[in-house]
C-alpha cells in the first residue's frame, strides 16, 4: 500500500531543483576526476607492490568515493525528470548504491583512524588488526554487511512497490514506499545513525588520546623524535576528524528526525525537506575532500605524486637543455663560419691591390 502522505508533504520548487542540479554536476566532475586519478595512482602504478594496512583502507575509501561519484548522475536526472521509470530506477538502485557507498566511506574513515591509533600504541611491530590479512577480512566483512542491508531494502521495495501513473515533481523516494518499506527504512536509518555515532565517538577518542600522549611526551622529552611523530599523528587525526564532522554530522543531525517526524510537520515541512537536501550535498562534498586524507596518510601516495612532479620537472629541464644546446650549437656554427671566412684569402681584394 503506497504511503500517499509523503506526496503532500514534499514541496516542489523548480528553482531549488535547478540549484541542486548545478551543485551536484560540479561535485560530480570534481569528484570523478580526483578519485579517478587516486584510483589510477593506487592500482595502475608502482604502488601495486606491497600494501600496508592503512593503504588497503585508503584504497577502499577511494573506491567508495569513486562509486558515489558514479551515483550522482542518477541523482541529477532524478531532479530533472518527472518520469516514473526514472524515479523507480533511482529509488530502487541509485539511492541504495549512493547510501551504501556513503556509509562505506564513513566506516573506512573510522578504520583509518583506528589503524593510526594502534600505530601510536604499538609503535614497534604490528597489532594483529594491522596486518594486511586482518585488513582484507575487515574490508570484505564491511562491504558484505552493507551489501546485505542494501539488497534487503531493494528486494523488499521491488516486491511491495505499487504501480504509479505519475510523480509530479517529487524528488524523495517516500512517494514509492509501501508501509513495509517505510518501516524497514526507519530501522535502516536507526542502524546507520548508530554506526555514525560509534565512528564519531571513536574518532574523538582517538584524537583526544593522541593529544594527551603528545602533551605527556612534550613534558618529558620536548625535542624527542617521539614528540615529532605524535605532533604529526595528531595533525593527521585532526584533518580526518574535521573532514568527517564537516561532511557527515549535519546530515545525521537532520536525517534521523526527518525520517520519523516529517509527516507530523506535513503542513510546514518544506524548510525541513530542503534542509535535509542541503545536508546531503554537504555529505557528498566528502568525495572532493578525501584526497587530502590520501595525501597526508599515505607515504606511497605522496611518493608517487613526488615522482610525477620530478618526472615533469625533468622533462621540462631536458627540453630547455636541448633547446639551449641547439641554440648554442647554432651560434657556435655561425662563429666557425665567420672564422673560416676571415681566414680564407679573398681573390677579388688581391687583384685590386
Amino acid at each position: 500500500m503506497t504511503n500517499n502522505n509523503s506526496t503532500a508533504c514534499e514541496p516542489v520548487n523548480q528553482t531549488a531543483h535547478i540549484f541542486f542540479i548545478i551543485i551536484y554536476s560540479l561535485i560530480f566532475l570534481v569528484g570523478l576526476f580526483l578519485n579517478g586519478f587516486t584510483l589510477r595512482v593506487y592500482f595502475c602504478s608502482a604502488q601495486r607492490q606491497a600494501s600496508s594496512s592503512v593503504t588497503i583502507y585508503l584504497k577502499n575509501l577511494a573506491a567508495s568515493d569513486f562509486l558515489i561519484s558514479l551515483c550522482l548522475p542518477l541523482r541529477i536526472i532524478n531532479y530533472a525528470s518527472n518520469s516514473v521509470f526514472i524515479k523507480q530506477v533511482y529509488c530502487n538502485f541509485g539511492a541504495s548504491a549512493f547510501y551504501l557507498n556513503m556509509y562505506a566511506s564513513i566506516l573506512f574513515m573510522g578504520y583509518i583512524a583506528a589503524n593510526r591509533y594502534l600505530k601510536i600504541i604499538y609503535p614497534v611491530g604490528n597489532h594483529v588488526l594491522q596486518t594486511p590479512r586482518a585488513t582484507y577480512i575487515i574490508s570484505a566483512v564491511t562491504w558484505g554487511f552493507l551489501l546485505a542491508m542494501t539488497s534487503t531494502y531493494v528486494i523488499l521495495s521491488l516486491l511491495t512497490q505499487e504501480a504509479r501513473d505519475n510523480v509530479p515533481g517529487m524528488v524523495s523516494c517516500d512517494v514509492l514506499h509501501s508501509k513495509q518499506v517505510s518501516l524497514f527504512y526507519k530501522v535502516i536509518h536507526s542502524c546507520l545513525a548508530t554506526i555514525f555515532l560509534l565512528v564519531l565517538v571513536s574518532l574523538i577518542f582517538f584524537y583526544s588520546t593522541t593529544s594527551r600522549r603528545l602533551l605527556l611526551a612534550q613534558k618529558t622529552q620536548p625535542a624527542s623524535s617521539n614528540s615529532k611523530k605524535l605532533i604529526k599523528s595528531r595533525r593527521n587525526m585532526l584533518v580526518l576528524v574535521s573532514v568527517f564532522c564537516f561532511c557527515f554530522f549535519p546530515y545525521h543531525l537532520v536525517r534521523l528526525p526527518y525520517a520519523f517526524i516529517k509527516n507530523l510537520l506535513c503542513s510546514s515541512s518544506w524548510w525541513f525537506f530542503y534542509l535535509k537536501e542541503l545536508t546531503i550535498v554537504v555529505s557528498v562534498l566528502n568525495i572532493c575532500l578525501d584526497p587530502l586524507i590520501y595525501f597526508i596518510f599515505c607515504k606511497a601516495f605522496r611518493a608517487q605524486m613526488s615522482l610525477r612532479r620530478v618526472f615533469s620537472t625533468t622533462q621540462i629541464t631536458s627540453q630547455v637543455t636541448n633547446a639551449h644546446r641547439r641554440s648554442s650549437g647554432g651560434r657556435l656554427g655561425s662563429l666557425r663560419n665567420i672564422r673560416k671566412l676571415s681566414l680564407t684569402p679573398n681573390t677579388n681584394h688581391t687583384s685590386v691591390v
